[in-house]
């Protein structure tokens, strides 16, 4: 099912601009318009799922792969020299792509990928269950990785940050930070 999007042409200071959302409180676009009053404009928006991937960009996709397989018990969807996809709770992919490995489009049978890349250190979030926070602290104990941080968050949510095996911030957070979750 599509969901609804309203944008307002509207006056703001003497500036022509375009509002989406419910209040005027979200995007704001500037254009130029004809004389004439506030029109409203409707988008039809098809829906969105999820986010399907995480892509991290690392030095040796193989020694990547063996941390987070070893860790986190992930299965591989793909390996290959570029990149290996690794299921992560059989819903979401973790893609560890080797480094500069492509900057360039990748053409296969039914179509080309365009080129991507990233530099630098990342951070994501894995989602936990609440009962499972010192459970997982014990693990990383226990597979000789260092905890960088522990924070309790007003909401009630906990976080655990650690470093993978390139740098990237790890966080495991249990409910209750984002109203989504």
């Amino acid at each position: 099912m599509a969901a609804g999007c309203v944008g307002y042409f509207g006056q703001n200071s003497g500036k022509r601009a375009i509002y989406f959302g419910r209040k005027r409180e979200s995007h704001v676009e500037h254009f130029a318009v004809r004389a004439g009053g506030p029109k409203e404009v409707r988008f039809d928006v098809p829906s969105v799922l999820g986010i399907l991937e995480t892509a991290l960009y690392v030095k040796d996709v193989q020694r990547a792969a063996a941390f987070y397989r070893r860790l986190f018990g992930f299965t591989t969807l793909l390996d290959s020299e570029r990149l290996i996809a690794l299921d992560v709770a059989g819903r979401n992919v973790l893609l560890l792509f080797k480094a500069g490995a492509t900057n360039e489009p990748f053409a296969t049978p039914g179509g080309v990928i365009p080129g991507h890349g990233g530099a630098g250190v990342s951070h994501f979030a894995f989602s936990i269950a609440s009962e499972d926070l010192l459970h997982w602290q014990q693990r990383l104990e226990t597979e000789g990785v260092a905890v960088e941080s522990v924070v309790k968050w007003p909401g009630g949510s906990q976080s655990i940050y650690f470093r993978d095996s390139d740098e990237h911030v790890v966080e495991l957070i249990t409910p209750g930070f984002w109203r989504i979750y």
